[in-house]
Formats: C-alpha cells, sequence, structure tokens
C-alpha cells in the first residue's frame, strides 16, 4: 500500500488496521473510549505547532489529529452506526445551515450578516437533537434540558470555565464591570485563607475551585483566555527554570546539589534578562 493525497487511502489503511486476523493487535482491541485521550492529546499537540508557528509540525500534527476522526468513523462504521463519509455529510450540512449568509438565497446572501443567526441556528439544532432523544427512548439526563448542558463536561476545566461564564452572561447572569469580579476574587482567597487553616482538604480544594473560576472570570473580563494564558506562563517558567539548570552545570553544579539560595539567585537573574 502507498501513501496518498486522497482520503481514500486514510479509511482504507484504518481498515487494514482493524481487519481481525490480519490487522495491528493494538488498534483491534481499543474502542471509542480507550482512544479518545489521544484524540484530544492530538488536538493540543495541533494547538502547540501553531503557538510555535510551525508549519511543518502543524502539517503532521493535523494529519495525526484526522487520524483519530477515521479511527472513531471506523469502529462505528463496525458497529453499523455511521461511516466516515456520514461524518463528512454531517459537518458540511451543519456549515452550509450555519451560514446562510454565504450559502443562503439571495436575499440571505445580500445581507452579508451573520449577526444574531449563528447562535439561533445552534438553539435550533440543539432543539432537534434533544427531540431526537426523546424519541428514541433517551433516559431524561441525556436530554439537555439545562441551558448550560450544552458545554462539554470533557473540556479542559479552565476552557469549560470560561465556556459557562460566557454562555451564563449572554442571558444577563454576569457582573457589570471588573470591579465586583476583583472583590470576588479577594473574597474567594479569604476563605481559601480559612480553610487553610483549618486545615480541611474538602474545603481547601472547594475553596481553590472557587478562586481560579474567578480568575477565570476576572480574565473574560479584560479579554484574556485563561487557558491560553496559563499555557505561557507554563513556557516562561520551563524556560528560566532551563536557564537555572544551565547556569549550575555550566559552574560545574547541578539543580540536585544547588540550594535553594542558589536556585533562586540565578532564576531572579533569568527574570530580569527575559
Amino acid at each position: 500500500m502507498t501513501p496518498s493525497k486522497d482520503i481514500t487511502r486514510l479509511i482504507e489503511i484504518m481498515a487494514a488496521l482493524r481487519t481481525p486476523e490480519t490487522g495491528c493487535p493494538w488498534d483491534i482491541e481499543q474502542d471509542f473510549a480507550s482512544i479518545a485521550p489521544y484524540t484530544i492529546e492530538e488536538a493540543y499537540e495541533v494547538a502547540d505547532a501553531i503557538y510555535r508557528a510551525d508549519l511543518d509540525d502543524l502539517r503532521e500534527e493535523l494529519g495525526d489529529l484526522l487520524l483519530q476522526v477515521v479511527f472513531h468513523a471506523r469502529m462505528a462504521e463496525e458497529k453499523e452506526e455511521f461511516a466516515f463519509g456520514d461524518v463528512v455529510e454531517a459537518i458540511t450540512r451543519k456549515m452550509i445551515r450555519r451560514h446562510p449568509h454565504v450559502f443562503g438565497d439571495e436575499k440571505a446572501r445580500a445581507a452579508r450578516s451573520a449577526k444574531g443567526q449563528w447562535e439561533r441556528i445552534k438553539a435550533e439544532e440543539k432543539a432537534e437533537k434533544r427531540a431526537a432523544r426523546l424519541a428514541r427512548g433517551a433516559p431524561p439526563q441525556e436530554n439537555g434540558h439545562g441551558y448550560l448542558d450544552g458545554v462539554p463536561v470533557n473540556l479542559p476545566a479552565l476552557t469549560r470555565a470560561l465556556k459557562l461564564q460566557e454562555k451564563a452572561a449572554r442571558v444577563g447572569f454576569d457582573w457589570p464591570d471588573t470591579e465586583p469580579v476583583l472583590d470576588k476574587i479577594e473574597e474567594e482567597i479569604g476563605e481559601l485563607r480559612e480553610a487553610s487553616s483549618l486545615k480541611d482538604r474538602d474545603r481547601v480544594e472547594d475553596e481553590f475551585g472557587d478562586v481560579l473560576f474567578s480568575l477565570v472570570n476576572y480574565g473574560r473580563h479584560l479579554g484574556v483566555d485563561a487557558e491560553t494564558a496559563l499555557r505561557r506562563t507554563n513556557e516562561k517558567f520551563r524556560t528560566r527554570f532551563h536557564h537555572v539548570e544551565g547556569r549550575l552545570l555550566a559552574d560545574g553544579s547541578s539543580l540536585e546539589a544547588a540550594t535553594l539560595d542558589e536556585m533562586e539567585a540565578i532564576w531572579v537573574s533569568a527574570k530580569r534578562a527575559s
């Protein structure tokens, strides 16, 4: 089998990998749940390549992410639920429906505006999905009656906090400006201090989560994405710590042998230089 730019070849490769007796043992034993973490990981690696502006890596990581889509579609096809073509058809239908100002009739195209349409159409789609679930006899907890139920549970926690806050804000449940949010952060930090002094682990975790949630909210009001900001800080920490490690090695020492004061002194110099 040879490489190809045609998506059909990738679908054929996945089918071969999943074929009992002749396929790959690891691929054959996988299911949706076992593959889901890899799907999330590949999406993050796409984001990382974009963050680093590495287009060669981006091409490769997009391929890895596409493989995950093909993998899930193949497993669904084996269960006679849907195939890759159905996935493509579903997303093309959705994009056409959500862009009437591009793909609609002459009047809709002439408007050249998507204002208000996107959320309205998404709401219609969700209502249709709920109706379809009810028609299939899905239990109540799967029907998504709550306003915030559309925010995926498996999103990274910081991202999910932002999505929940954004959605609540659309119906007016929001602080009017940044000052009350800062006050809320200070209030939550006070409660965290109190819980910490009482050495109540469950309460500490609860209050710690409240502080994080409030910080995400403050970032939202400032136009700062918490996930992006923390990713940037993580990289800054890694770079500075790498500088500390390099300086110690150049001086004939090591991370293990150095004192905290020695590492802190180098850290401060790295911070000033950056």
